[in-house]
């Protein structure tokens, strides 16, 4: 039961998170592209990157902990529902383009992230 409290815990502080720099990311450069979104994933597959290879590789963290942070926090940190949404009202304007750079750049460069997380975790 603890560990379900601790996901539950890390997932609401990851769903605010989220929802404030999506919000913040929004306002400061605009809308027209989910670029709130954008930054939240790529961050969050750093961040999912650096943590996992610090759990497995480098760090003890007990299970609470690591439920806590992986599936609790990233896990609602991490917006990709938000992300396939957005994507396909954008299709449904007719912004094919916009469309197809979401989905690109978002892999793309949320693989770069994820991996470039693991390989701070193995220097550190």
């Amino acid at each position: 039961m603890f560990n379900i409290l601790m996901i539950g815990i890390g997932g609401f502080i990851g769903a605010v998170t989220r929802f404030l720099i999506s919000a913040w990311v929004g306002q400061k450069w605009g809308r027209s592209f989910p670029l709130g979104t954008f930054v939240v994933n790529i961050t969050g597959c750093f961040f999912i990157g650096l943590a996992m290879t610090l759990f497995t590789e480098r760090i003890l963290a007990s299970p609470s902990v690591r439920l806590f942070l992986t599936v609790g926090f990233l896990g609602a940190f991490t917006t990709f529902s938000t992300f396939e949404y957005e994507t396909g009202s954008l299709l449904y304007d007719g912004e094919w383009l916009l469309s197809a750079a979401n989905i690109v750049l978002s892999v793309a460069f949320g693989l770069v992230a994820l991996k470039a997380g693991e390989l701070i975790a193995r220097r550190i």
